[in-house]
């Protein structure tokens, strides 16, 4: 082995050079973490700089964020309608209860001969009598008509029976009249009346204000994409020359986009934040009427609001749809400029 090749094995084996070699790895480990802080920090720099500049300007930046916020709160109202009459349709039992109309010409004997044959029937779980006299006096007490009720000769209401069918015809639309057909056809009935038809067009009706809401949801989307789109093309227009000097320096298209991009995510998230608001004092001004009216209907209905969920909800909405809309803004118009 050669002089110059045992020296060069001996200053690798010296301690100092080793502590280099680690020394060089930690300086490049180092830098890696150094880019890391400084692109983390430049990312807070431009996010704080950019809400400080919409703050200078509060009366355009206000104006732009209520454009957003109607945009945001007209199907998150629509929604809390829809949520109100879920729970006002859950208070309601869905049964399945038939009143069974009798003829006035029945005597008493037909009457609990059918009411026993019903009994027995493995499709119904009871069956209660109401007579004609006592349906009128329950018609005179919750109508109000009494006094007009007793100028007439004879009792007008004939003699029911409710019958309550087994718990699986719930559900079961199809069952139900099948079974409202076969009670028809017996002696001593006049007429057979489903209670529960009106509570599956109830949800015929929620289900079509559900699809309302979902596609109101998405064309106002594209309404507030064109909003903070043209609010920030105008915004880089009006900084065109300060764009064309930062490229002349070196600035990146990246470093150009960034501030754009944060403008566009503080609109959304201010825009979130007032719909929020806008659908809660619209209900704050509905609960008085609302809870009048449920009190002479004697129940305890309160209405039902977006909560923390909705606001949530609404704030990730409108800083998603800033951010794409900054970002199209940005991806079509920032392109061209370029100096010359």
């Amino acid at each position: 082995m050669s002089f110059s090749n045992r020296l060069r094995g001996q200053r690798q084996n010296q301690p100092g050079v080793q502590r280099e070699a680690k020394r060089g790895a930690s300086e490049g480990s180092a830098r890696w973490s150094d880019k890391l802080k400084s692109y983390l920090d430049h990312h807070r720099t431009v996010l704080v700089g950019t809400g400080r500049r919409l703050l200078a300007e509060p009366v355009q930046t206000l104006m732009t964020a209520l454009v957003v916020a109607i945009a945001l709160g007209l199907p998150a109202a629509l929604y809390v309608g829809v949520v109100n009459l879920q729970q006002l349709g859950g208070r309601v039992e869905s049964s399945a209860q038939m009143t069974v109309f009798l003829n006035k010409t029945a005597g008493a004997a037909d009457i609990e001969a059918l009411r026993k044959k019903l009994q027995k029937d493995a499709d119904i779980q009871t069956v209660e009598y109401i007579s004609s006299q006592q349906a009128l006096q329950e018609f005179q007490l919750l109508s109000g008509f009494g006094n007009v009720l007793e100028m007439l000769d004879e009792n007008p209401l004939p003699a029911v029976l409710l019958v309550q069918p087994d718990s699986r015809f719930r559900t079961d639309l199809a069952g139900s009249e099948a079974l409202v057909a076969r009670i028809a056809a017996l002696a001593s009935v006049d007429d057979v009346r489903l209670d529960m038809k009106w509570m599956r067009r109830l949800q015929g009706i929620l289900e079509i204000g559900q699809r309302l809401v979902l596609s109101l949801g998405l064309a106002l989307s594209l309404g507030v994409l064109l909003i903070i789109g043209n609010t920030i093309r105008l915004a880089i227009e009006s900084r065109r020359d300060e764009i064309v000097v930062v490229k002349l320096v070196g600035g990146t298209d990246s470093y150009v986009r960034r501030p754009l991009l944060y403008t566009g995510l503080w609109y959304g998230l201010a825009g979130g934040l007032l719909a929020w608001l806008l659908v809660l004092l619209a209900l704050i001004w509905v609960d008085g009427p609302v809870a009048k009216l449920a009190a002479l209907y004697q129940s305890s209905f309160e209405l039902a609001g977006l909560g923390i969920s909705g606001l949530l909800g609404l704030l990730l909405s409108g800083a998603l749809l800033g951010l794409i809309g900054a970002w199209l803004a940005v991806a079509r118009h920032l392109a061209s400029i370029e100096p010359r």
